[in-house]
């Protein structure tokens, strides 16, 4: 889903402004020590210039607009990062003032009418209009466009740096400088020189002469793991931390830069590449660590190909950022997991722009015919099928929103509303108080799940088999009810859309036990060299 810039600006204020009275948090910069003092000068520079920018020209404004008693949609609509085109409602999210709307956005305006706030934000101009920051910007955005990471010395689609499209999102690269070094690779030479594929075993036995590659990950059936996914694979996540006043603390913002140059995603938690123990209270891995417990030979070979607002649509202009080569490379397990966007839009009427099952056909067969063009011979593609997100309405609608818990003012039936009134919605067939309209939604999805199962079951390609599963969600709630939790803490509570990361974990483990039981072959072989891979590399660089 693509927002406009106003209503992108608008966000922050919905998050912030009605916590105005709370004392504000301090801000700190935590960057991960593996990046160079350049390259974190430069993103320090870049996060604080915008943080100052933003405050320059509006905090005075807010706090004059506040200090008024004008609530976050007064403020919003007087700033002009919303707006309310001719012949259409007022969108609003807070109880409307008790004085008439035109009335108090008149007021309002008079209070800033000399402000330089106003002529900023009808210019269009950002903080990458500035001409120092105009470079970093595009690079930024080209990483963003082409999920390709931001710093890559050698062009290898791998990197030593986290952020922007770097190792949270596939293996970290341990060459920088060759591009014939990265995760995933078959050894060169069985790497008795050097680590050419980033697994951390490399060099000879000096007891016998063999080279640890040979002797430890020979026949052991390496493989990969790759998603191809949208925002739910990638683990969207807007921490309530940093708009609910109640759980604010000197620390609450310490992740937010972290998460602003992951695009607001989470890939290293996430449920099929995730590297880093669950931050949930279970214990469940992701698909990646599995493979890894179970081949320590796989060390690294991990790729998030999802992005934010993905779905069969526009895979086309991201895919080629995937990184496999036929000759050189190990085969990989690929998860299709379009899960949403082919049925979720924010128009007023959606279902006209939801794909179809024929448009869906064709484009799954023009990606599986790309990834038959790239994915070494021996690889698995396994299809999710699409869920059922009347779960959504049914679970939350009567809840307290993170913005509304303060006050008890703002339901995510309100919330839903107000961004379907906006139609910046990520969903609105889904969040809607329509159920008709909740029904059809999930009458195309569940067709659209079908038509990749029959795809699983009728299609032949060269280079890999398929394989379809269910988007079971309800399994999962079931499991989570269980272990003493409730239906609506699976899914992340200010967005009220994406599956948390417990969800996601959840989900990992049905689906790597389904895949154990009925096609065991898509995981590969126990290493049983593993107690011996820790014992000579330790944890084989990390992460």
């Amino acid at each position: 889903m693509k927002l406009p810039w106003k209503i992108l600006m608008a966000a922050p204020l919905f998050f912030l402004l009605p916590l105005h009275s709370s004392a504000s948090p301090a801000y700190r910069d935590q960057l991960g020590t593996t990046h160079s003092n350049g390259h974190t000068c430069v993103e320090k520079l870049f996060l604080k210039t915008t943080c100052d920018l933003v405050v320059y020209l509006f905090g005075p404004d807010i706090v004059k607009l506040l200090s008024a008693d004008m609530n976050a949609d007064v403020v919003c609509h007087t700033l002009e990062f919303c707006k309310q085109d001719t012949g259409q409602p007022l969108c609003h999210l807070y109880p409307l003032p008790k004085e008439a709307w035109k009335f108090t956005l008149e007021k309002a305006r008079q209070i800033v009418k000399k402000s330089p706030t106003l002529k900023y934000s009808r210019s269009g101009s950002g903080i990458c209009s500035l001409p120092f920051l105009a470079k970093i910007c595009q690079k930024i955005k080209q990483a963003f466009q082409n999920s390709v990471p931001f710093k890559d010395v050698d062009s290898d689609k791998y990197s030593i740096f986290p952020t922007l499209r770097g190792y949270h999102w596939r293996g970290r690269d341990c060459n920088d400088n060759n591009k014939l070094v990265y995760p995933g690779r078959r050894p060169d030479n069985w790497d008795a020189h050097q680590d050419s594929n980033c697994n951390g075993i490399w060099g000879v036995d000096p007891k016998d002469g063999i080279p640890y590659e040979k002797k430890f990950c020979e026949g052991s059936q390496p493989r990969g793991i790759i998603l191809l996914g949208d925002s739910a694979g990638a683990h969207f996540r807007i921490s309530p931390e940093w708009i609910t006043a109640s759980q604010m603390s000197l620390n609450s913002f310490s992740d937010l830069p972290t998460a602003l140059r992951d695009e607001l995603d989470w890939p290293q938690l996430s449920g099929v590449t995730g590297f880093l123990d669950s931050t949930s209270r279970i214990k469940e891995n992701s698909i990646y660590l599995r493979l890894r417990e179970r081949n320590h030979c796989n060390h690294r070979d991990y790729q998030n190909i999802a992005r934010n607002g993905a779905s069969s649509q526009n895979l086309k202009k991201f895919i080629e950022s995937l990184s496999r080569n036929q000759l050189l490379d190990h085969p990989a397990i690929v998860i299709y997991a379009m899960i949403g966007n082919d049925v979720c839009n924010g128009k007023a009427d959606p279902v006209p722009y939801m794909t179809t099952p024929e448009r869906l056909y064709s484009n799954v067969m023009q990606t599986l015919k790309y990834l038959n063009t790239l994915l070494p011979n021996g690889s698995h593609v396994v299809f999710y099928g699409l869920p059922d997100g009347t779960f959504l309405w049914d679970n939350l609608h009567n809840r307290y929103h993170p913005l509304g818990q303060l006050n008890e003012d703002v339901t995510y039936a309100q919330m839903y509303s107000f961004l379907s009134c906006l139609q910046v919605s990520p969903c609105h067939g889904w969040m809607s108080s329509n159920k008709t309209l909740r029904t059809l939604t999930s009458e195309r999805a569940e067709q659209l799940s079908s038509t990749l199962k029959k795809i699983a079951t009728s299609e032949k390609f060269t280079n890999f088999d398929l394989f379809y599963v269910d988007f079971a969600f309800q399994e999962i709630i079931q499991e989570w009810q269980k272990r003493g939790g409730q239906p609506w803490e699976l899914i992340e509570p200010v967005d009220g859309f994406h599956p948390n990361e417990a969800a996601l974990r959840l989900l990992a483990d049905r689906f790597w036990k389904k895949v154990q039981l009925q096609w065991p072959q898509v995981l590969g072989k126990e290493n049983q060299f593993n107690p011996q891979i820790e014992q000579v590399f330790g944890d084989q660089g990390g992460h």
